[in-house]
């Protein structure tokens, strides 16, 4: 019971501050047109109940003025005869049934008032418009002796050359207090209704759109890697959506592929004349042939560099592909402890068991491998890998740090150019961490550095990620 309250609050919350989802839209734009036509409705209903039961009400003090100014007679003296009249309630004091005759001359001044015994010494009030030539009964709201809510009707005549002025009213309290409690009824069974409508069109547009939620999650799957194809079963409307949505996933892959062919053709139609010319220049001391030999390694080196971020970024729009990370690690730090064991060099790394690189295992190899052995290079001996899930959305931050000499912050972006090394006197082209940055880049990750609390240098690496079901 405490859940479907809570859903029931999180629905009505949701009504009330206008949420952009296309179910709270139709949930709104229902529950707004249902609530507005059950307001006309309960409205119409008690002002047509109210108007039946003034209708009959006022039929009855309408009688007894007709009854009044009917038998109403004047004597030989001009004396008006009361009639008598059949209704004994207009006898009883204060009984909530009056009726009083007023003579008027011809400038509209009383000269005689005859009322009923209910009123006492009481009198009752005519209306404030009275359209005299007409002769029709005028109805109007009064206040009666016990300043209790009067009905009351007046009717002006002229009768043997009297001018007479016939009132009757009656207390219309209880006639008031039913027709609050009709609306009361009205209003109260049309909010059960209200609500059970309502609870019955969010279950309608939840279970109507379900499909579509479902959709969702499946297209949450793909962009995490855990899945590469939509496989639910739809309904009619959306089995042409889904099926356009794989069909597209295919493409993708399809252009995929067929960029990862180009980029291995290229690469073994640049290679292949790029070893000839080296191969022609053998060992050669010639000067052309060591112009050769260098600018052949050179280009060597710089087309395995372009191919390698071809393939990156290929292979990075493979969102199907997972790496696991601890053994990749395990791997790497095994492996370089034992280039590096003439510096006794100790890599101390810790990764969650389920925690996978969303990407090929090839590169994340590449990124993980060209920093950690800049570490052990410039380590005195101690290198700490630290992998986790990252606070951005689906990332994962990889650390690594080394207690070597480290690096001044200002040469933390001119170390991530093209050809630039940490140290000029050490061997290579200086495209190692540049690679790295274009591979990290390459899956929507960013590379930077810090400085290492071992007091070296500390890279910081935010790459996509996703857990190992």
């Amino acid at each position: 019971m405490a859940a479907v309250i809570q859903n029931l609050r999180r629905f009505f919350g949701a009504l009330v501050q206008g949420r952009g989802s296309l179910a709270g839209r139709l949930i709104r734009l229902a529950s707004i047109w249902f609530i507005f036509a059950l307001i006309l409705i309960s409205a119409g209903l008690t002002a047509f109940f109210n108007y039946a039961s003034v209708t009959r009400f006022q039929a009855g003090i309408n009688d007894i003025v007709r009854n009044l100014y009917t038998h109403t007679e004047f004597d030989g003296d001009g004396r008006i005869k009361i009639p008598e009249l059949y209704n004994i309630r207009t006898d009883d004091i204060y009984s909530g049934l009056y009726w009083q005759i007023i003579e008027l001359d011809n400038d509209d001044h009383v000269i005689g008032v005859h009322k009923s015994g209910s009123l006492v010494e009481r009198s009752l009030d005519g209306p404030k418009k009275l359209d005299k030539m007409s002769g029709q009964a005028e109805f109007y709201n009064g206040i009666g002796p016990r300043r209790q809510p009067l009905r009351q009707t007046a009717v002006y005549l002229r009768i043997q050359n009297h001018n007479l002025l016939f009132i009757a009213g009656e207390d219309r309290s209880e006639l008031d207090r039913n027709v609050g409690q009709f609306a009361l009824i009205t209003g109260g069974a049309l909010i059960v209704l209200a609500l059970g409508s309502l609870i019955a069109i969010y279950l309608q547009v939840r279970i109507g759109l379900r499909p579509l939620f479902r959709l969702t999650d499946e297209l949450h799957d793909i962009r995490k890697g855990k899945t590469s194809r939509l496989h639910g079963s739809y309904p009619a409307e959306i089995t042409p959506v889904t099926e356009e949505v794989n069909k597209l996933l295919e493409y993708g892959q399809d252009v995929v592929e067929r960029q990862r062919t180009h980029v291995g053709n290229l690469a073994h139609a640049l290679k292949t004349p790029l070893s000839v010319l080296l191969a022609t220049a053998g060992d050669n001391p010639d000067p052309l042939a060591d112009t050769i030999r260098k600018q052949s390694a050179l280009m060597k080196e710089q087309v395995d560099h372009h191919l390698r971020r071809a393939r990156a970024a290929a292979r990075a729009q493979n969102m199907g592909e997972r790496t696991p990370v601890e053994p990749v690690l395990d791997e790497l730090a095994v492996t370089l402890e034992q280039v590096f064991r003439d510096k006794d060099v100790t890599i101390d790394w810790r990764a969650p068991e389920d925690l996978a690189f969303r990407g090929e295992k090839q590169d994340f190899q590449e990124i993980a491998g060209n920093l950690l052995e800049n570490a052990c290079i410039w380590s005195k001996g101690k290198v700490r890998v630290t992998a986790s899930l990252s606070d951005e959305a689906h990332g994962m931050t990889l650390l690594i740090e080394d207690n070597g000499p480290g690096m001044p912050p200002e040469r933390y972006d001119e170390v991530l150019k093209r050809g630039a090394r940490l140290d000029e006197s050490a061997p290579g082209s200086g495209l190692g961490l540049s690679i790295v940055d274009e591979l990290v880049r390459a899956y929507g990750g960013k590379l930077s550095f810090d400085k290492s609390s071992l007091g070296g240098l500390k890279c910081v690496v935010i790459l996509p990620a996703n857990f190992i079901s």
